[in-house]
């Protein structure tokens, strides 16, 4: 059985890392089962540094996407079968976007934004034992401060931030449409990608003005509704 390392069930979401939630999200529609393993210490195990990687028999594969094609190849899945080819690469162009653009603004919410931050500081290092509950919060948050900074994101102010997530997400919902899921109607790798990025603002137990302008887009709420209840309502 496929083993998917991630960091663990956090702020009301199977795990706070979208890209974890992507590779189980893939992994249920695909119809192939995974087993867990989550905390912090698989952090210095992971081959590229970084959450999730899987083993798989004596395979080791790191990279939400890189997993996904070691899936596709390994256990014949094509969730894209359905798609054009011209469909694909819009699918291509939308997941970059994502994972390398809208994903920072996720990132802002939680670790740079105060009413963000209280939360992700008080969930998240809970169980480190006293004086690293202390410690761990603040050299971590300043480490990502200065990745937010690299990356450009946290150069902006609030509103602009906040404007920069509604634009994409303007976008998402005028794909979406009515449909139930992104393309022909028909859930496809996408929707794996998208559901999990949306999920990290939607369905968390944050408040902040990032989560709650996501959650005024009534047709994404519902499609976060629909894939929770079709693949992770037993979890």
């Amino acid at each position: 059985m496929i083993t998917v390392y991630g960091f663990g069930k956090q702020i009301g979401v199977p795990d706070a890392s979208p890209f974890v939630l992507k590779v189980y999200t893939y992994l249920k529609m695909a119809g192939i089962e995974y087993q867990i393993k989550a905390g912090m210490k698989y952090v210095n195990k992971a081959p590229k540094g970084k959450l999730p990687f899987i083993v798989d028999g004596n395979t080791t594969v790191a990279d939400s996407s890189m997993i996904i094609d070691h899936i596709n190849q390994n256990y014949g899945v094509d969730l894209d079968g359905h798609l054009s080819a011209e469909q694909r690469a819009q699918s291509h162009l939308y997941t970059k976007s994502l994972d390398e653009y809208f994903y920072w603004l996720t990132v802002y919410s939680r670790w740079f934004a105060d009413d963000g931050w209280s939360v992700v500081k008080a969930r998240f290092f809970k169980a480190f034992p006293i004086p690293v509950r202390w410690v761990a919060p603040l050299v971590a948050r300043r480490m990502v401060k200065s990745s937010l900074n690299k990356q450009g994101i946290s150069r902006h102010n609030a509103d602009e931030v906040l404007a920069m997530a509604a634009d994409t997400l303007d976008q998402l919902s005028v794909l979406l449409g009515d449909n139930d899921f992104f393309f022909n109607n028909t859930v496809s790798s996408f929707d794996a990608i998208a559901y999990a990025h949306l999920a990290e603002l939607i369905e968390v137990e944050i408040d902040g003005p990032l989560n709650k302008k996501a959650r005024e887009y009534a047709n994404l709420v519902r499609y976060c509704d629909r894939i929770r209840t079709a693949y992770f309502s037993a979890s």
